[in-house]
């Protein structure tokens, strides 16, 4: 390369190292941005395109070049890195990926974040990373059926890593499962899945830190909502799919925390994410980032339905599950952890009691109303459905089902933003009519 090439590349270089050192903002402990994770990623920083786009550009190179022999082996014993615009490889770091986590960190209020290729790649790899041969885990009893059977199953078996399951309501039991000096984490949902269950997150850290143990916390039900780390969780996971994509249409996860442990886990020796490489596409990266700017919106959206629907089933007698509701167990402790003005999430859920009703009213809601649509996941601007416990849940027995509140009959609703509310209530009460035409009761309570 020429000498006005390396004069462009060293000012290049010089901008990244400013510009990267702001891993996230300095917020003093006044500021309202520190409580409001719409603010706070207003504050971040933006990465504007090569050619000065307002968007940044995608790097879709899976490896980097240098100007000196040296600086590669400077790279690889880890004087250089990416916070001074330094990559090797894009399974290690990629700059679009990075500033997708720094879009992520801000939201969850974390030193650092790291963007994954799916939630069970982020969940499983921190788990990986956090615990060695003969460690222990306590969990909760109600998880995602996907991280139930990995805690259940699969890291006793490959990892020898066990895991002691608990109601995380019950305090006494949480302490009790707990080895000091064998349990290595604390893993929770911060509104389970499905059953909605609040988990009293401040509380629960105090518990765990008390006995030397790290708080991971799942949080994809309730991004922007909740923010486990600012309520004392050491890692938040993430599966970016749902909600913070919001469109269906992409797999990707998300391990917020700090900075130490994601270096610790892009470790050319023991790092669990460098060397199982669950690495996130750079194309995928530059789609969420796009996305999240209107994350809040969505998010309150989402929120203010699920709300309005779950007052509205109430009233017609149908036994709803909403944190919103104020009957609902976890209602104030939800209110005083949650940020405000968000709501109290998007998920609501219908106990039909049995899978036939269950899986009636669904047909009459997609077939005949078109309220909704039969699928897993959630975040959608469609409203989905599913039956729990023959799906996402489907990976438990029937005790753990009993053990976790899963009735056979509930129904999972994430409620979505299509259409006006009132035109998408008068479908589904015109389902709950149909549901009566074929002669079954509304009495469902």
């Amino acid at each position: 390369m020429g000498e006005e090439n390396n004069v462009l590349l060293e000012r290049k270089q010089e901008e990244v190292m400013v510009t990267s050192s702001e891993k996230k903002p300095k917020i003093a402990s006044d500021d309202p941005t520190r409580d409001d994770p719409t603010m706070a990623l207003a504050t971040a920083r933006h990465e504007f395109g090569e050619h000065g786009g307002i968007n940044m550009s995608i790097e879709a190179s899976a490896t980097f070049t240098v100007m000196e022999p040296v600086t590669m082996r400077k790279m690889f014993t880890g004087e250089l890195g990416p916070e001074q615009g330094f990559f090797i490889y894009s399974r290690h770091f990629n700059p679009t990926v990075l500033n997708l986590s720094r879009q992520i960190a801000a939201i969850e209020g974390t030193e650092a974040a790291y963007s994954t290729a799916s939630g069970m790649a982020a969940i499983s790899t921190v788990l990986m990373q956090l615990c060695s041969s003969g460690g222990h885990v306590v969990a909760s009893c109600c998880l995602y059926g996907g991280t139930h059977a990995l805690l259940n199953h699969f890291l006793p078996r490959v990892c020898n890593v066990t895991t002691t399951f608990v109601d995380v309501r019950d305090h006494e039991m949480v302490k009790e499962a707990i080895v000091e000096g064998r349990t290595n984490v604390l893993f929770v949902e911060s509104m389970s899945n499905p059953t909605l269950m609040v988990a009293n997150l401040p509380e629960l850290c105090r518990i765990a830190h008390d006995k030397g143990v790290k708080v991971v916390v799942d949080n994809t039900f309730t991004p922007m909502v909740l923010s486990p780390a600012r309520l004392g969780a050491d890692i938040v996971v993430h599966s970016l799919t749902k909600y913070i994509s919001g469109g269906a249409d992409i797999i990707a996860g998300a391990i917020c925390g700090p900075a130490s442990l994601v270096n610790s886990m892009m470790d050319l020796h023991q790092g669990a994410l460098m060397l199982l490489g669950p690495t996130m596409n750079a194309k995928v990266a530059f789609e969420l980032s796009e996305r999240i700017p209107h994350l809040g919106l969505r998010m309150k959206e989402h929120c203010r339905r699920a709300m309005a629907y779950a007052t509205r089933m109430k009233k017609l007698g149908l036994k709803v599950i909403y944190p919103g509701l104020e009957e609902h167990p976890g209602h104030t402790l939800f209110k005083s952890m949650a940020n405000e003005n968000y709501g109290f999430g998007g998920i609501l859920c219908l106990d039909m009691e049995t899978e036939e009703k269950a899986n009636q009213l669904m047909s009459q809601l997609q077939n005949n109303t078109q309220f909704g649509i039969m699928a897993v996941s959630l975040g959608y601007h469609e409203t989905l459905m599913s039956c729990s416990g023959s799906s996402t849940s489907s990976e438990m027995n029937t005790n753990e089902k009993k053990m976790a509140g899963i009735s056979p009959g509930l129904i999972r609703m994430s409620i979505g933003y299509s259409g006006t509310l009132e035109q998408k209530w008068s479908q589904f009460e015109k389902a709950l009519a149909g549901m009566k035409d074929c002669g079954l009761s509304r009495n469902w309570v």
